[in-house]
């Protein structure tokens, strides 16, 4: 098979919860079980750091996987969704595995894929697995894809690990409570394993903190710091802290040195390929990109698009499961709103969330794509307003992401 005929291959046999939803969801640890033990068990070789939370795990894994890039380790990072290409999942000091890779593993587990039928995201975590013990890695950086007691990465017994936050997200899977979220990423935390928290309030800490008690785990708060790190935005501090308390408690296993760990920071993205996350692609007008899509991520986005004092155009698209009553007065006063319908098959009908906004009393504009959106925005800041003291935001969905990212990297945008 070609790398086109693996993924169409993966994509079509097997369920993949960001397309399809909660069906793709498995409710217990068997089948990754049974992938690991056929392939020969190669997350036990691996030293790992574990990173669950509702927002913030993604940014926190990258940090710590740049922290120990620039530290002269040997990195790797699992992660989840991807954005633009499959390969984003798993990499090696920042760089994607290899086409070849994913094309020869698919190949040699087909029997397996048969027998057990696993999940898309189980694939993918045997995948990674598999390719960083090939690689023969340092430390391999694993985030959970959802929750974490139930996740398919939880089959592994880390060095340390990390629950950056609770908030309301996947409440049909996880809980419609913080305290229930709490329990289920509590879930990764080990015996004897420190854990690490971050930014959570005291209600759902309560909840880990008895699970790490029961288990004889150390627990530890993020450190505070003012380092400075080129992933932007204020809630940014909290995950810095994370993997800041994380590589403290690791100095004896992975030591590092101050000098390097602050250039780590520094260069996140370009270290580990990070995008999605408060990401400017272009100064004027100013328009950003950012995957934040449940109710506590895109509060902190909407404070920050506050404190830019700039006129600000929304273009917006969520999946069916959002609830859009919490989200919508989230959201900040913009001069316009556009709705696009993200590129999967869970996407939401511009229609219905058009009609959600209104019953809102918010007025929005329907575009059938993204790069007509982006092109009818632009129009009418060059139009109406002076473009320097204007802002595009785009987001809602990591899929809406993905997919203005493909536009920019492969057709027109208005900037270019």
């Amino acid at each position: 098979m070609t790398y086109e005929q693996t993924l169409d291959y993966l994509y079509a046999k097997l369920p993949m919860y960001q397309r399809v939803g909660a069906i793709a969801f498995k409710k217990d640890l068997g089948n990754i079980i049974k992938l690991c033990e056929a392939l020969g068990n190669p997350q036990r070789n691996l030293k790992m750091i574990h990173v669950a939370g509702t927002n913030g795990k993604g940014s926190t894994s990258h940090i710590l996987s740049a922290v120990y890039q620039a530290n002269g380790y040997k990195v790797g990072l699992y992660t989840s969704p991807h954005l633009v290409d499959f390969r984003e999942r798993i990499k090696v000091n920042g760089e994607l595995c290899t086409q070849q890779f994913v094309i020869n593993f698919t190949e040699s587990i087909a029997e397996h894929i048969e027998q057990i039928q696993p999940s898309f995201f189980e694939i993918t975590v045997a995948m990674a697995f598999s390719y960083f013990a090939q690689q023969e890695v340092d430390i391999a950086i694993i985030e959970t894809g959802l929750g974490g007691r139930l996740d398919s990465t939880n089959i592994i017994t880390p060095l340390a690990s990390i629950i950056t936050s609770i908030g309301y997200d996947h409440k049909d899977m996880l809980g419609d409570t913080l305290e229930l979220i709490a329990a289920e990423k509590a879930g990764i935390i080990k015996e004897y394993v420190p854990v690490i928290v971050g930014h959570i309030e005291a209600s759902p800490l309560a909840i880990i903190q008895t699970k790490a008690t029961e288990v004889q785990a150390p627990l530890y708060h993020y450190k505070k710091t003012d380092a400075y790190c080129d992933l932007q935005g204020k809630h940014q501090r909290w995950n810095i802290g994370c993997a800041i308390q994380c590589e403290a408690l690791l100095q004896d296993s992975f030591p590092t040195s101050t000098e390097k760990t602050l250039e780590g920071l520094a260069s996140v993205c370009s270290l580990t390929q990070f995008e999605g996350r408060w990401q400017i692609v272009n100064q004027n007008p100013l328009v950003i990109c950012d995957v934040a899509h449940n109710e506590e991520g895109l509060h902190l986005i909407a404070e920050q698009l506050i404190a830019l004092q700039k006129g600000l155009h929304l273009i917006l698209g969520f999946v069916q499961d959002k609830d859009l009553e919490a989200i919508i007065p989230l959201l900040p006063k913009a001069l316009s709103i556009s709705l696009v319908k993200p590129n999967v098959i869970r996407g939401m009908e511009t229609d219905l969330a058009a009609q959600k906004f209104n019953a809102a009393g918010v007025e929005v504009s329907s575009y059938t794509t993204i790069q007509e959106a982006i092109h009818r925005v632009y129009e009418s800041i060059k139009a109406n307003e002076t473009s320097d003291d204007s802002v595009i935001f785009i987001g809602g969905s990591n899929f809406v992401v993905a997919d203005f990212l493909l536009v920019q990297k492969t057709a027109s945008t208005p900037w270019k």
